[in-house]
C-alpha cells in the first residue's frame, strides 16, 4: 500500500483558537508539510484546486512547482484538478511544465469539482459540468499523447492538427480521476482504463463502496483486466497515539471546533458526535493497532492499495500533528505496506523510453 499526504488549502480560523493565520503563513505551512511528507517517508503529496471560500488552492500547478524544487523524491498529486472549469489547452501546458521541472514526479487526481460558486465564476451550469469535464479530459488526453491534435468541441474552439508545447516528459502522465457520488466519473475512469480516487471522506463507508464496485463493473464492461485495477481513497482525518483514549481526548477540541463551524454554516454535520466520528466516518482516530484494524476493514470493501491522509494539522498543535505522522508511519504504515498491495504499476516516471541525459 502506498500513502500520500494531501491539502486542499483550507484558509479558515483555527477550529479550536479562531485565530486565522496571513496568507503568506499558510502558504509556507503547507511547503513545510510537503517537506514533513517527504521526510517521513510518504509515497506522494497532493495539493487541491478549489476556486471559492474557504480554500486558497486555486493554484496547484504554481504551488506544486515550489514543492519539486524544495523535494527530491516524493511524487507530486492534483487532488483534484478541476477539469470542468479549465481549458484543457492550458492545463496540459501547465502540467507538462511542471512534469519536467519535477523529474516526472506528476500524477493528476482530476475531477468536476465542487462548489456553485466557483461554477458560477467559470460560467459552468449543472447541466453541462459533467459533460465539460468529459470532453477536457479526452483533449487533454489526446494532447499528452500525440504531437498533432485535432478535436471538435463544444466547450472550447475546435483544435486542428494543432501542436501544443513542451511535450511531455512522462509518456504519458498517470491520471486518476477523483470520484465522491457520482457514477459519471467512476464511468469515465472505467472507461479509458484509468485509476480510480475514492473521496471518502464526508460520508459513511457505504456509499463510496457501490461506486467502487460499480467501477470494477464497468471496468470489466470496457473489456479491461481486472488485474489492472488501481482505486486510492481517502480518510475524514488522522490521528494516532499511544492509546485510544489519548487520542480521543486530544482530537476532542478539534472535532467540537469543526462542527461548530459546519453549524454557523447553516450545514447539518453527518456525524454528531466524535464517537460517531471515529466509528463510522474514514477518520483514523486511536491507537495503531485500531487504525490498522480501521483500514482493514475498509481495504474489504474497496480493495484499495493507496490511502491518503491529511498533511495539514486542522487543528491539532503542530507537535501533535508531527507526532501522529511519525507514529502512523513507524508503528501504522509498515504493517500496511506488508498486509496490502502496491497498485498494479510501478511507482515511479511513466516513460515509453528512457530520458536523453544530454540538455
Amino acid at each position: 500500500m502506498k500513502f500520500l499526504a494531501i491539502t486542499l488549502i483550507v484558509h479558515a480560523p483555527h477550529p479550536v483558537t479562531g485565530v486565522r493565520k496571513s496568507t503568506r503563513d499558510r502558504f509556507r505551512e503547507v511547503l513545510d508539510n510537503a517537506l514533513l511528507a517527504e521526510e517521513l517517508g510518504f509515497d506522494g503529496f497532493g495539493v487541491g484546486e478549489r476556486h471559492e471560500r474557504p480554500f486558497i488552492s486555486s493554484s496547484p500547478p504554481v504551488v506544486l512547482s515550489h514543492i519539486a524544487a524544495l523535494t527530491s523524491r516524493i511524487r507530486l498529486f492534483t487532488a483534484v484538478t478541476t477539469l470542468s472549469l479549465l481549458d484543457p489547452v492550458r492545463a496540459y501546458e501547465d502540467y507538462a511544465t511542471l512534469d519536467h521541472l519535477s523529474g516526472g514526479r506528476l500524477e493528476l487526481i482530476i475531477g468536476k469539482g465542487n462548489g456553485a460558486a466557483q461554477r458560477d465564476l467559470f460560467q459552468v451550469t449543472p447541466e453541462d459540468q459533467w459533460d465539460r469535464n468529459a470532453e477536457s479530459y479526452e483533449v487533454f488526453r489526446g494532447i499528452w499523447r500525440q504531437d498533432q491534435v485535432t478535436a471538435k468541441t463544444r466547450f472550447r474552439p475546435e483544435l486542428k492538427d494543432a501542436e501544443v508545447w513542451p511535450r511531455p516528459l512522462q509518456q504519458p502522465i498517470r491520471v486518476w480521476h477523483g470520484s465522491a457520488t457520482s457514477k459519471e466519473s467512476v464511468d469515465l475512469a472505467a472507461r479509458y482504463g484509468d485509476p480510480l480516487f475514492s473521496a471518502n471522506v464526508t460520508h459513511p463507508i457505504e456509499p463510496y463502496a457501490e461506486l467502487i464496485r460499480h467501477y470494477r463493473e464497468r471496468w470489466e464492461y470496457y473489456g479491461h483486466d481486472p488485474a489492472g485495477i488501481a482505486v486510492g481513497a481517502g480518510t475524514a482525518g488522522l490521528y494516532a497515539a499511544r492509546t485510544s483514549q489519548e487520542a480521543i481526548a486530544a482530537y476532542r477540541p478539534v472535532f467540537e471546533g469543526n462542527l461548530a463551524f459546519q453549524k454557523g454554516l447553516g450545514l447539518e454535520p453527518v456525524f454528531s458526535t466524535l464517537e460517531d466520528f471515529v466509528e463510522r466516518s474514514s477518520a483514523l482516530i486511536g491507537s495503531p493497532q485500531q487504525i490498522i484494524e480501521k483500514v482493514h476493514r475498509y481495504h474489504e470493501q474497496f480493495g484499495h492499495t493507496v490511502l491518503h491522509l491529511h498533511a495539514d494539522a486542522g487543528g491539532l498543535t503542530d507537535g501533535q500533528h508531527r507526532d501522529s505522522l511519525e507514529r502512523f508511519q513507524s508503528d501504522v504504515a509498515p504493517v500496511l505496506r506488508r498486509e496490502i498491495p502496491d497498485p498494479p504499476f510501478a511507482w515511479g516516471p511513466v516513460l515509453a523510453e528512457p530520458v536523453p541525459t544530454d540538455h
